[in-house]
């Protein structure tokens, strides 16, 4: 990916996922987000979509505009809908506001059930209403990489968090060995019209962690949302993160970590009862809400003992804070979803698919300056302390950058810590 988009592209689209999460909604309360098969919103910019677009609660561009090309984008959302205020919204909201600013029709998908078929179903449904761009978020969408391009060779693909090991799973299927290295992942999808991308959760989980303990929380929480391999880089790096704080302030045999998965992407009574514990009952003081709208559970259980919460994806403060109680938001760790989505479409638009085509990238650190990276902190709504300021962690991050500090990408197993890590596995 070409370095030059980066530093324009990343310091404007972090703050666009502020945008993204800005609903006051709850992940199961989607009110604009169409339901069924064969049904989607259409946003479409273009003057000639104008008269045709089904829209639903969206604006038109002025019809004097004509469209910058022929591209017509569509988003496909995963298990979850566009309010899910993480990884959909964020993603929506992304493609919406560049086609818009583009003057390009794009139209986004709601598969009628959580299943492979229903998603193909809805690359189908997005094919057969023009789409030439179909945006894919999340790992859930391996099994569409490997069965819809080769159906669709004129159709750009790109999927957002799905690697190379998600691909073989799906095309080797029964006997996969789960060690991508095995195999060859060409041989399980087209690639000439797509691009995959994941992210190195495990540094922005990282930060999270140390910044937490350098600004002097000492039990500290994480609650994933399923246990698949990102949410695990995000937890695997909050506890190095937190490790190495705790080590380096000779404290770390007063920190103490209490992990678990939810088992699912959203919060519920089960969820909320076991951080209601968590906080109530062990004193937890912060928790690391990893994994959609799952948030909402460790926030209600937090608002109820003025306990803190950390976001993810996106810079969740605006709505946690919002809705459950300022200031209890310590910080997000975040990946650049929206810099993605941006520096991919306006390649797109500019003849340049040729840069992505075929790749399968691992998006990080690209700069020891920390708004020009893949992950990071939010800068602005972090809750900086006298013993963690904002220059400290620039500080973390150049030596991040130069390989001073090096994070395990390694999750086969929890990382071996000085403090102590309770591991619960999973709630449901």
């Amino acid at each position: 990916m070409k370095k030059k988009v980066l530093s324009l592209v990343l310091t404007a689209t972090m703050v666009m996922s502020l945008a993204a999460c800005g609903s006051d909604k709850n992940a199961g309360g989607d009110a604009n987000a169409n339901t069924g098969n064969a049904e989607a919103e259409k946003t479409d910019t273009s003057a000639a979509g104008a008269d045709n677009a089904e829209a639903t609660g969206t604006e038109n561009a002025d019809s004097t505009e004509t469209a910058v090309s022929d591209m017509n984008i569509a988003m496909v959302t995963d298990s979850g809908d566009i309010t899910d205020q993480s990884f959909n919204q964020t993603t929506y909201e992304s493609c919406k506001s560049w086609a818009e600013t583009n003057n390009v029709p794009f139209t986004y998908y709601k598969p009628d059930s959580d299943s492979d078929e229903a998603r193909n179903a809805s690359i189908d449904q997005a094919v057969a209403g023009g789409a030439n761009v179909i945006v894919l978020p999340g790992y859930m969408f391996a099994a569409a990489v490997v069965a819809q391009p080769e159906l669709y060779p004129d159709v750009k693909f790109v999927a957002l968090d799905v690697s190379a090991g998600d691909i073989c799973e799906k095309g080797v299927g029964e006997g996969y060995t789960y060690n991508p290295a095995d195999y060859n992942v060409t041989d399980y999808y087209n690639e000439e019209n797509v691009y995959c991308c994941t992210y190195q959760e495990e540094l922005s989980g990282y930060m999270a962690g140390y910044a937490a303990v350098k600004s002097g929380y000492k039990h500290l929480g994480f609650l994933g949302g399923m246990s698949v391999p990102a949410v695990t880089r995000f937890g695997y790096g909050y506890v190095q993160g937190i490790d190495a704080a705790a080590t380096e302030l000779g404290i770390a045999s007063e920190v103490e970590v209490e992990y678990v998965c939810g088992g699912q992407f959203y919060g519920d009574a089960d969820i909320t009862s076991a951080m209601d514990t968590w906080y109530g009952t062990k004193n937890v003081e912060v928790v690391f809400a990893c994994g959609g709208g799952i948030y909402t559970s460790a926030a209600e259980a937090a608002g109820k003992v003025d306990g803190k919460v950390i976001g993810v994806d996106s810079d969740q403060q605006p709505i946690i804070d919002g809705k459950y109680g300022q200031g209890m938001t310590v910080t997000s760790a975040m990946k650049g979803l929206s810099a993605t989505v941006n520096s991919v479409l306006t390649d797109i638009r500019d003849g340049n698919w040729g840069e992505y085509a075929g790749k399968i990238e691992n998006l990080g650190l690209v700069s020891e300056n920390p708004e020009e990276n893949y992950v990071q902190l939010p800068i602005s709504t972090t809750q900086w302390s006298d013993t963690f300021t904002e220059d400290d962690y620039r500080a973390l991050v150049k030596a991040m950058y130069s390989g001073e500090v090096t994070v395990s990408s390694d999750i086969s197993a929890m990382p071996s810590t000085t403090v102590k890590v309770t591991d619960y596995g999973s709630i449901k």
